[in-house]
């Protein structure tokens, strides 16, 4: 039972957005849990940092779950997530806060390249993506 005006909204939120604004939506998710998991780091509090590290992971596991493997760009966006993982699994591991940012760099500039293909279909009247 959803009891928050935050969570209400949240879920609401979700329920009426286009595909293409929920994969921006995951990748907004994915960067905030990697910058929580850096300020674990730099505080040395390794539950934080594992906790948010393993949310993260579970965000680009769903990215990589849901593309749409009959557009050719999905493998390459496949092989990226693959790496942004790997990243993301070596940052805990070693506790680098460089890998973990080098991850953040992906997934930006990935999330940039969804809202502005996300604002070109919608200028189209289209809301075809990779993700299905």
């Amino acid at each position: 039972m959803i009891t928050s005006p935050y969570d209400k909204y949240r879920q609401s939120s979700v329920q009426t957005s286009t595909p293409a604004q929920l994969v921006i939506m995951l990748y907004d998710g994915a960067i905030r849990f990697v910058r929580a998991a850096i300020d674990g780091l730099s505080k040395q509090d390794y539950e934080k940092t594992s906790l948010n590290f393993g949310k993260a992971q579970t965000v680009v596991s769903e990215l990589m779950s849901t593309l749409d493997h009959s557009y050719e760009v999905s493998k390459n966006l496949f092989s990226l997530y693959e790496y942004t993982n790997f990243l993301l699994v070596e940052a805990n591991i070693r506790k680098s806060p460089d890998k973990a940012e080098e991850a953040i760099g992906y997934l930006t500039e990935l999330r940039e390249t969804w809202l502005q293909a996300s604002k070109i279909a919608a200028g189209q009247g289209q809301a075809e993506s990779a993700h299905g």
